[in-house]
């Protein structure tokens, strides 16, 4: 049974069951009243059974069929090391708390089936897990222990909470310390552990680099390309011919640079600026990359496996092999490349009055890292400027041109977070040696602004186009986290006003605007960050929320990012007169998936690299045990407090380390008050801690709060100047 007509047949028969003209029934007497034959009965029963499994429908002891009075629901259980865990329900915003004794053999990432139980507090729901419909995890990342005649895999995710025992003969010859995949083959129950076998050792735990490559293996990130993959890449790598170009805008002799990151290999869009008459004739020239990789070959299937390029502490895991991503489809100095163009026209007030999506051929005339222009135009490097002093008009015209249309996106209600980051420094052994403030400047202000027009137009060409397409969008935040923030925002004396159906993104800029400079700016843009919710692709163009945009999509960087090369792929279509009914059939019939798959390995890339900072973080402060530092409150909860340092690492600060006094939170101030000594911890507060603990398996790190960095009257309210804070960095 196809899925779209299962969920139909769902629908319907879960509507009799409704009915209230409806009597319990076996499934032979609801098959006879919809005249359903006997050959397909079976399919009824699948249907009865999902709906049993949904917790939607009960089946008495007679085997008849009605109506569940809603103790049962089905979702997804996540464990904890204490041994209690949460079982989160699609369309519920609040998980279910499942208290230890009621777990009763669930397993991390099952699929449960949970009776509802009373409680008291009415705050969140509480279950025991009747039954377990099925196992989510099939293998995980550990730690093997050898215990002589046998072994444990102690699971690097503390989500699963029990060690799982390896047979001597499943052990694939690990030795105590190694870092393993281990298969599951048994899921355990009360009393007796999971087991398992190794299927790879991926190396000693104090071997470098093994501790990035397992968290690597356990997102099941791909990282090794197949040999027919690497095989097609190669083949398709070659240089730019006279047939190559045949047809394609000649774009050679526009003055074009690239400007990136000093270490960065894959250059996939580059730049090409006029002025004449008032006017600017804006060209975002990007690597034509669907000319190599063309539609259901080997590369287009791993580029879609992998959904984006992951940028690790030590390591860049690509989309596409290197000899495309580094190679041809690179927009490298001095090389002819192919590109598609979006060529607009813009005037003064950063309107852009023409534009054109065109197949071009380029030639990058320099690659410029964002040091050097940053150099350039703010620093007057006599060198530098004497170095390129035939590419500093072009600098300054895109100077010019980037603050016109940021101007233009600040009035219309775009949102600019501005948080500090960090980069980190490693040595070869793959050791955090140094972290280091990476701040957004003059250069890489540029880019983001000239690639964001570029993407706006190309979003809404094709939007009024009516063709399938891919877009990037950002819905509205959530109403009750507006109120929660706007509740907040009026401690300080600052308000936003919400409309009768939704927040304008301009209300959120007018307030992160006012409060910049002031006491409590980070506290107050760290919340605001946390009331939005997360971008995503899809084939909706619902607009973009943060950006104040109608239209956007990702069209800039087709090396790194699966739907940017999926819409080249439809604009080529296009262009060429090729996106005729069958074409479009067929892209509305992948789009949804790509986008939905595009979301989510996204997802995934952002969650390895978050991880693998904690993890390099909490090593570097390991090192650092009983060393003082200067922090500032980051995060209130009712276990403690979080301090952010200079450096962007993060401890806890937990609740009994504080004093002997009974502390309590409170979610509307985001606050911790100490009831009998009258302390109050805030966010956004300045402190001075000390590295007291680190854990590399939860990575975690735990401060002690030596001094409250307060106002004179005791009370450590005073708040952080973000400025200060940089400069302490």
């Amino acid at each position: 049974m196809e899925k779209e007509q299962f969920k139909k047949r769902k629908k319907m028969i879960y509507g009799l069951i409704n009915d209230e003209m409806y009597v319990p029934m076996k499934p032979k007497e609801i098959a006879m009243l919809l005249s359903i034959p006997k050959e397909l009965r079976h399919e009824l029963q699948e249907v009865l059974d999902a709906l049993v499994e949904e917790g939607k429908v009960d089946v008495s002891k007679k085997g008849k069929y009605f109506k569940s009075e809603g103790k049962f629901v089905t979702g997804t259980f996540l464990g904890n090391a204490r041994g209690y865990g949460f079982v989160a329900v699609e369309g519920e915003e609040r998980d279910i708390f499942i208290p230890a004794d009621f777990v009763n053999g669930a397993f991390y990432l099952d699929q449960v089936k949970v009776a509802i139980r009373p409680t008291s507090s009415g705050k969140r729901k509480e279950g025991e897990i009747a039954a377990v419909l099925s196992h989510g995890l099939v293998q995980t990342v550990g730690t093997y222990d050898d215990a002589g005649g046998y072994g444990f895999v102690i699971p690097d995710n503390v989500k699963i909470g029990k060690d799982i025992y390896i047979p001597k003969e499943r052990s694939m010859g690990a030795v105590s310390g190694h870092k393993v995949i281990v298969e599951l083959t048994d899921y355990g129950k009360k009393g007796k552990k999971p087991e398992g076998r190794v299927i790879e050792i991926i190396g000693h735990q104090n071997d470098p680099g093994t501790d990035v490559l397992s968290l690597v293996k356990a997102y099941e990130i791909p990282m090794e390309f197949p040999q027919k993959t690497l095989n097609q890449a190669a083949r398709v790598a070659k240089d730019v011919t006279g047939a190559d170009m045949a047809g394609r805008m000649d774009l050679r002799d526009w003055q074009t640079v690239t400007i990136d990151g000093e270490d960065a290999k894959d250059l996939d869009d580059a730049v090409t600026l006029t002025k004449e008459n008032g006017q600017y004739r804006l060209g975002v020239h990007i690597a034509d990359v669907t000319n190599y990789v063309q539609e259901h070959s080997a590369l287009d299937v791993e580029a879609l496996k992998r959904g984006t390029s992951v940028y690790l502490v030590d390591r860049v895991i690509p989309m596409l092999p290197h000899a495309l991503s580094n190679g041809i489809c690179s927009l490298n100095q001095g090389e002819v490349r192919l590109a598609l163009s979006c060529i607009m026209t813009i005037d003064e007030k950063g309107r852009v009055i023409d534009h054109k999506v065109a197949e071009t051929v380029i030639c990058v005339d320099r690659r410029m890292s964002y040091t050097a222009v940053k150099k350039l135009l703010e620093e007057s490097d006599d060198a530098l400027l004497e170095e390129y002093k035939d590419f500093v008009p072009l600098f300054e015209r895109m100077r010019d041109l980037a603050q016109i249309l940021r101007k233009k996106r600040m009035k219309r209600g775009s949102i600019d977070f501005d948080f500090p980051e960090s980069k980190m420094v490693l040595d070869e052994q793959g050791k955090l040696v140094e972290i280091l403030p990476y701040e957004r400047n003059v250069a890489t202000k540029i880019i983001e602004d000239l690639m964001l027009i570029a993407n706006e137009t190309v979003a809404e060409d094709f939007f009024w186009q009516q063709v399938p397409f891919v877009y990037r969008t950002h819905d509205n935040p959530d109403e009750e986290k507006i109120k929660k923030l706007s509740t907040f925002i009026n401690n300080f004396g600052h308000s936003i006003h919400v409309g009768q159906y939704e927040l304008h993104p301009k209300e959120l800029q007018k307030l992160l605007m006012k409060i910049e400079g002031t006491p409590e700016e980070m506290l107050i843009s760290r919340l605001t960050l946390r009331s939005m919710k997360q971008a995503k692709y899809s084939v909706i163009g619902t607009g973009h929320f943060g950006l104040a945009t109608s239209y956007y999509c990702h069209f800039t960087s087709p090396i790194r990012r699966y739907p940017d090369l999926q819409i080249h792929r439809i604009i080529k279509d296009c262009l060429r007169g090729r996106m005729n009914e069958r074409r479009m059939a067929h892209y509305d019939k992948i789009l949804p998936e790509v986008a939905k798959h595009s979301s989510e390995t996204e997802r995934r890339a952002d969650e390895a690299e978050r991880e693998t900072e904690k993890m390099k973080k909490v090593e570097y402060m390991s090192g650092r045990i009983g060393e003082e530092f200067e922090g500032v409150i980051s995060g209130v909860t009712a276990w403690g407090l979080y301090v952010e340092l200079p450096n962007t690492v993060e401890g806890l600060v937990r609740v009994t380390s504080l004093t002997d006094d009974y502390y309590v939170y409170s979610e509307e101030t985001y606050e911790l008050i100490g009831e009998a000594k009258n302390r109050h911890y805030k966010l956004g507060q300045k402190v001075r801690v000390r590295v007291a603990a680190t854990d590399s398996l939860q990575r975690t790190i735990d401060f002690d709060l030596v001094s409250e960095m307060g106002d004179s009257d005791g009370k450590g309210e005073h708040q952080v100047n973000r400025k200060q804070q940089k400069g302490e960095a």
